[in-house]
């Protein structure tokens, strides 16, 4: 069963910097599929950032490509979330989820809800303007 737990959410000022980091139990034997949703308030869930743990490949949506960046520290079972130059339409909550698949499938399915079996109760960022 793997467990995820996010921290790092906070208020910050449009233009800055907020990381996010997610605990993961996982086993070390097996390859995951890792992301990033956020959800805003009377929005839907959304895709931010993926990484598949068995070589690194990342995956953005195009609203944070070129400024957030998610890498894995293997050593600490942690995935991160680095985001900069904050918006305002940023704010959400954001969580972290997990699943375990191969690489074709992270790539064609990355931002599917449903393909993700583990979730994490989430941290919530607020981007003042």
């Amino acid at each position: 069963q793997v467990q995820l737990v996010e921290s790092g959410g906070g208020s910050v000022q449009a233009g800055g910097s907020l990381r996010l980091s997610c605990a993961a139990s996982l086993s070390p034997h097996s390859m995951y599929c890792m992301a990033w949703f956020r959800q805003a308030p009377g929005k839907e869930r959304e895709g931010v950032a993926a990484i598949y743990t068995g070589g690194g490949s990342t995956y953005y949506a195009d609203s944070v490509k070129g400024r957030f960046t998610i890498s894995q520290d293997n050593a600490k079972n942690t995935l991160y979330l680095q985001m900069n130059s904050l918006k305002s339409e940023d704010t959400a909550m954001y969580y972290c989820a997990a699943d375990r698949r191969s690489i074709w499938s992270c790539a064609s399915g990355t931002w599917s809800l449903y393909g993700y079996g583990a979730w994490g109760q989430g941290t919530q960022v607020f981007v003042s303007s």
